[in-house]
């Protein structure tokens, strides 16, 4: 991508808006998918929080301040729109959030856009008892491979209290699935 500056300001002309933002959607559609994906586990939640996330992202764009960079600027967005929307979910369906999750989980295999494995959905019942701020670290370590410094930069915490909750996650999780 060019210069980020120089990207924003042509996302926010109104000249060139519209090729900047299908710039923007071809380059982050995917990785955002994945990252919200990760979160709400079900492809069509993912789907409706991606649009929710892009709308945000669009809405409030003039109000960015270039303090982060632009991707965890809009990561940080997609996580709290898909934590926003499983509260929602789990509120509406009268469930705790844990409840929610695991009730996801079970329904995984039969969710046509997963092709994960019984050892896949058993690390997903491990993840899901885990904290949600651990849950949210080992997610995007484990499986979206990003580096502590975008964790860092996308949740707002310190390098070294991520290495503690991965490490912590970590051990968890093993433990989880050698005595399930």
């Amino acid at each position: 991508m060019t210069n980020e500056e120089e990207f924003i300001g042509q996302l926010l002309n109104p000249k060139t808006q519209n090729t900047a933002f299908q710039k923007l959607l071809s380059e982050y559609q995917r990785p955002l998918y994945s990252h919200i994906r990760n979160i709400v586990l079900n492809h069509d939640d993912a789907d409706d929080v991606l649009q929710n996330t892009f709308v945000k992202v669009f809405q409030y764009l003039k109000n960015f301040k270039g303090e982060s960079k632009l991707f965890s600027w809009m990561y940080r967005i997609a996580t709290n729109e898909a934590l926003t929307f499983l509260n929602q979910k789990a509120k509406l369906n009268q469930l705790t959030s844990e409840a929610l999750q695991n009730k996801t989980i079970d329904n995984l295999p039969a969710d046509v856009y997963f092709d994960g494995s019984e050892i896949q959905i058993k690390l997903q019942k491990a993840i899901a008892t885990l904290p949600q701020k651990q849950q949210l670290v080992f997610k995007m370590k484990y499986f979206e491979e990003l580096k502590y410094e975008e964790i860092a930069e996308i949740l707002g915490t310190s390098v070294g209290a991520l290495k503690a909750s991965y490490h912590h996650a970590v051990k968890k999780i093993e433990l989880y699935v050698t005595t399930n």
